[in-house]
This record gives structure tokens, C-alpha cells and sequence, in this order.
């Protein structure tokens, strides 16, 4: 894209380029990265390396960031994972180029943006990522609301390990955030050499503090969700132990109900009955079982809400 009129537009021959996006670079604009933004392949290793930390190389009026940003949302067997990826950008005086692992859209708002200066575009684009982040933050609270309810009627294990995999990225999350804020720290430090006016400075000093209230906010979510998984265990026990009491109840009633049965259908029971019609016998017998049954489940229920009482 080039810059006219204050506004990005498309144009088809890359040197008349005033930004370059390069999603997942071919050997060919690898070599070509080299040449024009003076590059290592070191460099363009780095910036598509998920392990990658972030930093900043400056010399002179050439920059290079190493950046963290949020990935899309992945769903691996049934697990939601929210990762990162690391991007690298070259500012030249005439040129900003991104060089990133996929195919993640950048300027979206381009056509109603307005940019005064190669260095808005890197604020503007900075904006964007922390805006990102808080999207993938209001997301992974949302989906852990929804979590908390499954998890109060639940016994199974899946809901719970969505929980960790969510608490996992959230550390991922920080990490990044902090990586990324020593980076922006570091660029106000050498604004001047930049070449940022004061207006500019203005502006990176508003995102220097939305990084660090993202940061912040990833770390409250972090607290929380990790104070609550103990209690979120404990409540998939609770579950599992009344599972277990109610069966214990069940075996305890029908135990009884077992030697009766079977010593109704032995024999000695026809031979005790034969002046009564068998329909009649067998159906106070049967009756007789209800009665016993009820009388044992209202006793057990008794004895457990005492021992609960006391």
C-alpha cells in the first residue's frame, strides 16, 4: 500500500510500496526482505518464530521490532485455546514492512483512516494489537461465565480442563503483554529519534498506558480464574459425592428388598400360602416390599439430615 492523501491505497508494484505486508514469506520475498529492509535471515526467522521474545534493534533511522499479538481463537477437541504469535516490523524512513506467520489482516480500517506520517502508522497499528488483546480478554471472561455454569451441575473432567487450557493462555497472555510494553517503553525512550512530534508523543504515551492497563486486566482475570479452580474442584467432588450417597442410599434399600425376594421365590413361600389364591399372596408380598423400602429410604434420609444438623 502507499500513502496519498493521507489515506492507505493498494497499489501493485511492491518499490512504489509505502507499507509492505508479507504474510508468511516464500523463499523469494525472504531474499527480497533481505535486500530491502536489510535483513538477516536471522531477523526473518525471528519474526516468524512463536518462541521468539520481543525487542527492538535501532540504529540510526532503521528499526526493528520483534511484537507479540494474539492469534485466532483455536478449538482442539473441544479445548478453546487463545495463543500468540510473533510478528516483526521495519521501519525505514521511507518504508513500514510487517512480516508475520499467517495470513492476519492488518489495517482493516484503512480506508477511513487518515495518517500523517510513517509514524502514526506504527502507533496506529501498535493500537490495534493492544485492541486486539483486549478483544481475546473480554472473550476468555466470557467464556469462563459459561464455564462456572457447566461446572455447577457437572461430574466430568471436560468442563474443568477448559478451565486450565483458559488459565494457560491467560499465561501466555502476560507474558506477551509484558514483552510488548518493555518494547513501547523502550520506543518512547528513543521518540525523539525517531523523529515523533509532539502530537505523536501524545499519542504514544495513550498507548503506552492502554498496554498497561491491558496487562493489568490480564493479570486480574489471571488471579481470579486461578483463585476459583480450587473451589471449581471442589464442586465437581460435591457433585460426585452426592452421586455416591444417593447410589449408597439406593444399594441400602434394595438390600433387604433382595433377601425378601428371593426368599419369596424359593418355594417354602407357595407351601406357606397355598390356601391363599397365588394373585392375592404375591401381591401383598409385593406390597410389603413397597412399604419396607419406603420405611428404610425415610429412616436413611433421617439419620443423614441429623448427622448434617449436628
Amino acid at each position: 500500500m502507499k500513502l496519498a492523501n493521507g489515506r492507505l491505497e493498494a497499489v501493485e508494484d511492491v518499490k512504489a510500496a509505502r507499507v509492505a505486508i508479507y504474510s508468511s514469506p516464500t523463499p523469494e520475498e525472504r531474499e527480497l526482505l533481505q535486500k530491502e529492509c536489510n535483513l538477516d535471515i536471522h531477523d526473518i526467522n525471528s519474526a516468524l518464530d512463536p518462541d521468539e521474545v520481543a525487542r527492538l534493534e535501532f540504529e540510526h533511522t532503521w528499526l526493528f521490532l520483534i511484537l507479540k499479538r494474539p492469534k485466532s481463537l483455536s478449538n482442539t477437541g473441544g479445548r478453546l485455546s487463545f495463543g500468540v504469535v510473533t510478528e516483526g516490523i521495519v521501519i525505514q524512513p521511507d518504508r513500514f514492512t510487517v512480516i508475520q506467520p499467517d495470513d492476519h489482516s492488518l489495517f482493516e480500517d484503512r480506508k477511513a483512516r487518515t495518517y500523517n506520517s510513517g509514524n502514526e502508522i506504527l502507533i496506529r497499528h501498535l493500537q490495534q494489537t493492544v485492541s486486539h488483546f483486549l478483544g481475546h480478554l473480554r472473550a476468555i471472561k466470557m467464556v469462563s461465565a459459561e464455564l462456572e455454569v457447566k461446572l455447577a451441575h457437572s461430574m466430568e473432567n471436560k468442563y474443568f480442563l477448559q478451565m486450565f487450557s483458559l488459565s494457560e493462555s491467560l499465561v501466555y497472555y502476560i507474558d506477551a503483554l509484558s514483552a510488548n510494553l518493555g518494547v513501547f517503553r523502550k520506543i518512547a525512550a528513543i521518540s525523539d529519534k525517531l523523529g515523533f512530534s509532539e502530537q505523536e508523543k501524545e499519542m504514544f504515551d495513550d498507548l503506552v498506558v492502554d498496554q498497561q492497563q491491558c496487562l493489568r486486566q490480564a493479570e486480574i482475570y489471571q488471579t481470579v480464574l486461578n483463585g476459583l479452580m480450587d473451589a471449581r474442584g471442589n464442586i465437581i467432588n460435591n457433585n460426585m459425592n452426592v452421586l455416591l450417597k444417593n447410589l449408597t442410599i439406593i444399594n441400602i434399600v434394595f438390600l433387604p428388598l433382595n433377601l425378601l425376594a428371593g426368599m419369596g421365590g424359593m418355594s417354602e413361600f407357595t407351601m406357606m400360602t397355598e390356601s391363599v389364591h397365588w394373585s392375592v399372596s404375591y401381591s401383598l408380598f409385593t406390597l410389603a416390599m413397597i412399604v419396607i423400602g419406603f420405611v428404610l429410604w425415610w429412616i436413611l434420609n433421617k439419620v443423614i439430615s441429623r448427622n448434617r444438623s449436628s
